[in-house]
């Protein structure tokens, strides 16, 4: 089997003792959506995660990550925030401020440890998927101790 390659997130976690899997899956450029990946890799659709980046009118840049087949609900997430009005962010900004591009932003290693929020259904799961930071693998990881790692907090942040 070929060697996994290693990625940023991939190197936290191991380096923190945080249990996980790195697992591939074929990447369509023109379908990057969630469920797509969860297609490709046979798992429900509730246990594959997108991350999500948004920013509050007062508190800055947050980070949610929210079932693959949801969309963030805007007023949810503010709420949850601390905020009256968040949005999320243009993808044009997604790369300077996290280091990831779409379709391979993890909620762990980005440039700047930003509040994070898990929908309260992650820990539902023995274990979710998350990107791993770049398209074409994902973690599978125990929804706890992957909140507990980044400091993240959960909330109901869908519609």
């Amino acid at each position: 089997m070929a060697k996994q390659p290693k990625t940023n997130a991939s190197r936290l976690l191991q380096a923190a003792g945080v249990d996980f899997k790195l697992v591939p899956y074929t990447v369509d450029p023109d379908n990057l959506a969630a469920d797509h990946v969860a297609a490709e890799l046979g798992e429900d659709i509730n246990r594959v995660f997108k991350t999500l980046v948004l920013k509050g009118e007062r508190t800055g840049y947050f980070v949610c990550v929210v079932p693959g087949n949801h969309e963030v609900d805007l007023k949810k997430a503010a709420k949850a925030a601390g905020d009256k009005k968040a949005d999320l962010i243009p993808m044009k900004e997604l790369l300077p401020v996290t280091g990831y591009i779409r379709g391979g932003c993890s909620p762990v290693g980005m440039k700047k440890a930003f509040p994070t929020f898990f929908h309260t259904t992650a820990t539902e799961h023995e274990t979710i998927y998350v990107s791993a930071g770049v398209r074409g693998l994902q973690i599978e990881i125990n929804p706890e101790a992957l909140i507990k790692y980044v400091g993240a907090t959960t909330a109901d942040l869908v519609q």
